[in-house]
């Protein structure tokens, strides 16, 4: 078996999305584990400085991905994939959109505008959706449309969190015009120190996020709603993290995440707004 150049002892448990894996049956959530174990490990290739050689290991996976298809993958990880397509016909761009995303990140890649850094959240965050709703066996325009509003207000909530942590890897997702209307350049948002323009950006791009979490509220609203817990589940637990960060003005120095007591809260405001409505 070739050697694996990243870690594969990555865990859907240290996900945001763990918890809504315990309302599905035990098929879906196994499946739901590997795709998130997957995902989790390309986020580490381009995020953990422990990784030597994160273009190298990119090249692996997207090679193990196309063996996946092939029924030839050597990992184990890759081996629960095959299973994952097979059973729930979930195409290859499931996988190869969001290793493309990863390039993006090591390449620092800069967006001009929100429509331009679009590129980049459909390919982190609205094909994970995709693939979520592959597994939970809920499809049609309406999925289409769920997956794309909750991908983008969730991908728009991690830049905000991480505009700190994203500056001491080199990344500025924030688009340039943006920066420009708040008269900020990438090197203003690299020092990593709150400033009032910085805040006064971060609160416009917190308005987009807000007007996709409600586009997405009236997406869920036209799917069957004990297939798509899981997904009110993200969206309740995002949405509660973006608030938090609100409340800090946008000022802050370290990424601002939700306790695990208030992860649990969101789950709980899911469930009552799905099964009580």
């Amino acid at each position: 078996m070739a050697k694996n150049p990243t870690n594969e002892n990555n865990s859907y448990k240290k996900s945001s999305f763990g918890p809504a894996f315990f309302f599905v049956d035990a098929r879906r959530r196994a499946a739901l584990a590997a795709y998130y174990e997957f995902c989790r490990l390309m986020d580490d290739i381009a995020d953990e400085p422990t990784v030597k050689n994160p273009t190298q290991a990119l090249d692996f996976w997207q090679a193990e991905i196309s063996r996946v298809f092939t029924n030839t993958p050597q990992t184990e990880l890759g081996k629960q994939l095959v299973h994952v397509v097979r059973d729930f016909n979930m195409p290859p761009d499931r996988f190869l959109l969001l290793i493309e995303g990863m390039r993006a990140d090591l390449q620092a890649k800069s967006y001009a505008t929100l429509t331009e850094l679009n590129w980049y959240l459909h390919r982190v965050a609205v094909v994970v959706g995709l693939a979520t709703l592959d597994i939970l066996g809920v499809s049609g325009n309406a999925a289409q449309t769920l997956a794309e509003n909750l991908g983008r207000a969730v991908q728009l909530t991690n830049i905000i969190r991480d505009v700190p942590d994203d500056a001491q890897l080199g990344r500025v997702y924030l688009p340039d015009d943006l920066l420009q209307k708040h008269h900020l350049t990438r090197a203003d948002v690299l020092t990593g120190k709150p400033d009032e323009r910085l805040a006064n950006a971060l609160q416009e791009l917190a308005e987009a996020a807000h007007r996709y979490y409600r586009l997405a509220d009236e997406n869920l609203s036209l799917l069957p709603r004990k297939q798509s817990l899981p997904c009110r589940m993200m969206a309740c637990v995002y949405a509660k993290n973006l608030a938090k960060i609100s409340k800090s003005g946008f000022r802050f120095v370290r990424p601002i995440k939700l306790t695990k007591a208030e992860k649990l809260v969101g789950v709980f405001h899911a469930c009552c707004k799905t099964l009580f409505k």
